[in-house]
């Protein structure tokens, strides 16, 4: 009797492969996929719900000040963007980006969810880009994906977490984890690729995956970066070997950031991710080369946070926030989005920043022109019952 064992099991199963840090919240996959386009687009998942309100302050708002006494506007640290917004002095290696027009905000943006406030329901909805859990079991770019002509995905491989769900459903995706490695002996490893010769694709599956295995360290350094020493830098990884397959084949890749709750001490909490994502966008630029001139990147979040501080200095889940988009095809040096406000009458529910657009808009937009998709596509298939409405002109 013989057993079939497939590709896919092999790499995710066996017990060559070592996934020790694949519970730390700060290591996801990432996932790409390959497209007859020559523009590139990165979807950043911002997990846990980044606080759109201290990213990019409304300080020109006169209510802002007293919403936030504990942390907020600080014109020491903070950099005007505008005149009404200023940009969180932790993103300040971000800043020339902005001056170059590359970098660019969306502000009073939220999906469809209301009210309950959770993670995993407002993840689902973001990803999905549907209204309600149970509109569809599979992602948005992975519908976009599933109606272009041409697209082929590079071998299929899944490490660490499971899939995003944001690239989820039929349209074939690779996958990639920082913490996979190939725990064997050389003489292992070619006893493997030995038994794989009768497949070819098997054995070409075996051998990137081998050779994708190597340190963080060997990646970074390709790129001129400073190598990642410890979990803590694994989004510099993540970003350079993101970049290394968008100047390839790959025109999709999607990853997260994680560390965006911040219920209590804000001041710090928000630090730290604001940092990773810094660093990221960097890593992408310098990973890109010429090819940063096609690309363009939305960082997205579940929900905002509340407009006022909490207790604990810090805030709660809330609903409208603001997008991040950069890239060399971004028309940036602008916020983009209509201003609600943050008078007590003007907030949703009377806490929250209230939402002026759809959130997918922003991004059913970017793949209007920056993809040329269909605008009837991108509202009933990608985002199917979304109204697109005026065009913010994001791209150039």
């Amino acid at each position: 009797m013989t057993t079939t064992l497939s590709r896919r099991a092999f790499l995710t199963r066996s017990a060559l492969i070592g996934c020790s840090a694949a519970a730390s919240p700060m290591l996801t996959p990432v996932s790409f996929a390959s497209a007859p386009w020559d523009t590139r687009l990165v979807v950043l998942i911002l997990r846990g719900g980044m606080d759109g309100l201290d990213v990019v302050q409304p300080y020109g708002d006169p209510q802002f000040a007293g919403l936030r006494q504990s942390f907020g506007f600080d014109d020491t640290t903070a950099l005007d963007l505008d005149g009404f917004f200023a940009l969180h002095g932790a993103l300040a290696d971000l800043y020339p980006l902005w001056q170059r027009g590359e970098l660019a905000f969306a502000h009073a943006v939220s999906t469809p969810y209301r009210d309950k406030r959770s993670h995993f329901d407002g993840q689902d909805m973001l990803e999905a880009g549907t209204v309600g859990r149970a509109g569809s079991s599979d992602g948005w770019l992975n519908r976009m994906l599933q109606h272009r002509p041409g697209v082929d995905a590079e071998t299929a491989y899944a490490v660490g977490r499971d899939q995003m769900r944001v690239l989820l459903g039929p349209a074939p995706v690779a996958e990639w984890s920082p913490d996979a490695s190939l725990a064997a002996s050389p003489a292992a490893l070619r006893l493997v690729t030995m038994a794989a010769q009768e497949d070819p694709l098997f054995r070409d599956a075996i051998l990137e995956a081998i050779a994708l295995s190597g340190s963080g360290e060997d990646r970074a350094s390709s790129q001129g970066m400073t190598p990642p020493t410890t979990a803590a830098d694994q989004h510099i990884g993540i970003a350079a070997f993101a970049a290394e397959k968008l100047r390839g084949d790959t025109r999709i890749a999607s990853f997260s950031l994680n560390g965006w709750d911040t219920h209590a001490d804000q001041a710090t909490a928000i630090a730290t991710p604001l940092g990773r994502l810094s660093d990221t966008i960097l890593a992408l630029r310098a990973g890109l080369g010429p090819d940063w001139s096609k690309t363009a990147i939305i960082a997205m979040t579940e929900f905002g946070r509340t407009a006022r501080e909490n207790g604990t200095k810090g805030t709660d889940h809330g609903t409208a926030g603001a997008v991040l988009l950069a890239g060399g095809a971004i028309r940036g040096g602008r916020v983009y989005g209509q201003w609600p406000g943050l008078a007590e009458a003007d907030l949703y529910q009377g806490r929250d920043l209230m939402p002026t657009r759809d959130v997918r808009a922003i991004a059913g937009w970017l793949m209007r022109d920056l993809l040329g998709l269909p605008r009837a596509e991108i509202e009933q298939v990608i985002f199917p019952g979304l109204s697109l409405e005026t065009n913010p002109g994001l791209i150039l």
